[in-house]
């Protein structure tokens, strides 16, 4: 009777539940349709006018796609929110227009961290770098700047900071969850099998260690310093500061309030919001009883160009470019919008290569690998593709494991000095839950089979020697041609590639000299490099795949925004606990051979 009366509780509860959920969702539609047609809910059809002597507000707080949203939906309900996605194509292209435009008389960087990786920040800051030839100003602000922010905000003519507020700045770490004594305290095996020497391939880790291994911590090291290395050159180059200075204040934590930031020569000055505001007045020479003329980044990405152009002009007589975005996870089938599914892209490319009016493809990826399989299918696409015209590759935050085998056949491959790439390596994971369902639930298994392997893989019991045998070889047999693609794409012989190879991962500095990179540029940089390669001077650019309709995505933002408020009310805010859930729901989703980046690496 007990389990009777639960079950029906949960019943009323998830019958209750789902009604509501359907109810607020047909009240969205309904309000959305309405205000769309009164030009209020959908604001990204507002004319957006810019007013002379006007200071572009940038904040980027929210996440950074490498592509945005063609029209953005405002609005926020108690709990639920459109998820506001800055595209950075959508960033480049407002500051490259904000550069010449007349009436952007600087920018106001209001920032305290940046919604997207290392490799995005630096293509932002380059574009930054860029704006201020124009002679334009560039002042920025912040209550607490992350150590990311900041290496943004060191571009500005002057960086100010709140006065008990702080800058970070201490130095790059990055942590790994161990799940080996979780999973041994649920009695679940993780049957781990990789390549015989991809001694770096350090993704499965997490399931098989209680702490990093020394291959892991060597190649870790490697790459983050280079990186590190690199944000204290291009900081010392914008503060006048040297390398070793800047080390020192890190290593000393010299910077612990907003003073000791002036003193150590990160910032200009303590300033309270007032008081900035009060600075802007007089850059624009604005009266201090009068508002400043301000437009945000998102809005002025909807401004019409400076040149007076007609934003939606596309003239179908030129020749095109073609940019396939590949984000997410690589995965079968069509994938969805954070993850890269073999059929749509392959898809996406093959419409590019039979397009005549394109004359180039750049493949844009921002990606740390998934299936085998699936890798294969878009790499062979890029094969053909490379066939019929030019291929580059424009390496975003992250394209290592499979995301580097789909770029290997490019003609040319960019990155910049902090994208992660390589780990060319494979593995496979076989969970044993066996003990668990025996041990903690009184669970058994049992049945029939016609042949001897019929239930293999099965993971309510142990593999057999001779069936590890048989994942070992193809797991081998698949690192074989990871290694053979790679070869033929940058004209390289197995051994070389193998040297470089066994799961390391490289930062973009280091993989320019051992041939894995071309050069060094962002995504407006490897369109360049591809009309150069297709001698085209005068061209359109035409992006793939095809965005899914704004609403449709509109309704998976809420679906997921439903799920995440649900997992943060079971585990009552525990990050570590959310964190920990989140890595045994990817260990259970993973099929087949694979080719990931190992888990955690994320750093402020």
């Amino acid at each position: 009777m007990r389990q009777f009366l639960k079950f029906t509780l949960a019943s009323i509860l998830g019958t209750i539940v789902s009604t509501f959920l359907l109810f607020f969702i047909l009240i969205v539609v309904i309000g959305g349709a309405i205000s769309s047609a009164l030009g209020e809910f959908n604001t990204s059809d507002s004319p957006v006018n810019v007013k002379d002597n006007t200071i572009l507000h940038i904040e980027l707080d929210k996440p950074i796609a490498d592509r945005g949203p063609e029209k953005q939906f405002d609005f926020n309900f108690g709990p639920f929110a459109s998820s506001s996605v800055l595209g950075l194509d959508q960033i480049l292209e407002a500051l490259k227009d904000a550069k010449t435009d007349e009436n952007i008389a600087g920018i106001f960087l209001d920032i305290s961290g940046v919604g997207g990786g290392m490799a995005t920040t630096e293509e932002i800051r380059n574009a930054l770098i860029d704006f201020k030839t124009s002679g334009k100003w560039i002042v920025s602000y912040s209550e607490m700047y992350s150590q990311k922010a900041y290496y943004l905000a060191s571009v500005s003519d002057e960086i100010y900071v709140y006065p008990e507020g702080v800058i970070d700045f201490r130095g790059l770490s990055t942590d790994i969850a161990f799940l080996k004594g979780m999973f041994e305290k649920l009695e679940i095996e993780m049957q781990i099998i990789r390549g015989s020497n991809n001694k770096f391939k350090s993704a499965v880790e997490p399931f098989m260690l209680d702490e990093m291994s020394q291959a892991n911590r060597a190649q870790t090291e490697q790459w983050m310093g280079s990186i590190w290395n690199n944000m204290l050159s291009q900081i010392g180059n914008s503060r006048n500061l040297s390398a070793a200075q800047l080390q020192e204040i890190a290593d000393t934590y010299r910077v612990q309030d907003s003073k000791d930031a002036v003193a150590a020569g990160l910032a200009t000055d303590v300033k309270y919001f007032d008081e900035v505001l009060s600075i802007l007045k007089t850059k624009t020479e604005t009266e201090e009883k009068d508002d400043l003329e301000t437009i945000s980044l998102m809005k002025y990405i909807k401004a019409p160009k400076s040149s007076g152009g007609d934003d939606f002009e596309f003239d179908f007589d030129k020749a095109k470019i073609a940019v396939v975005y590949a984000s997410g996870g690589i995965g079968g089938g069509d994938g969805t919008e954070d993850e890269i599914g073999s059929d749509a892209f392959a898809r996406a490319i093959r419409e590019a290569r039979r397009d005549s009016s394109i004359k180039a493809i750049v493949l844009r990826v921002n990606s740390p690998g998934g299936s085998a399989l699936a890798s294969d299918v878009i790499w062979r696409e890029t094969v053909l593709a490379k066939a019929a015209k030019p291929l580059v590759v424009s390496m975003g935050d992250v394209a290592a494991s499979g995301g580097y085998y789909i770029a290997a056949a490019a003609d040319h491959i960019m990155a910049m000095p902090n994208t992660i790439t390589g780990s060319i390596g494979v593995f496979g994971v076989i969970p044993n839950v066996k003990g668990l369902f025996n041990n903690k639930f009184g669970i058994t298994f049992d049945g029939v089979k016609t042949g001897k392997y019929a239930d293999f893989p099965n993971v309510t019991r142990p593999l057999t020697d001779m069936e590890y045998a048989f994942i070992q070889n193809s797991v081998d047999s698949t690192y074989a041609t990871f290694v053979s693609r790679v070869g033929q794409g940058r004209d390289m012989s197995a051994a070389k590639v193998d040297s470089i190879g066994q799961g390391r991962v490289w930062s973009g500095i280091d993989a320019i000299p051992i041939g894995l990179v071309d050069s060094y540029g962002g995504l407006n940089d490897a369109i360049a490099k591809a009309a150069e390669l297709a001698n085209v001077k005068d061209y359109n650019l035409k992006a793939y795949p095809e965005m899914k309709d704004p609403f449709e995505q509109l309704m998976e933002d809420f679906s997921a925004q439903a799920g995440i408020m649900l997992l943060n009310g079971y585990f009552q805010g525990d990050a570590a606990m959310l964190q920990q859930f989140n890595e045994i729901r990817k260990a259970k989703e993973l099929n087949g051979i694979q080719m990931l980046l190992p888990f955690g690496y994320a750093f402020e």
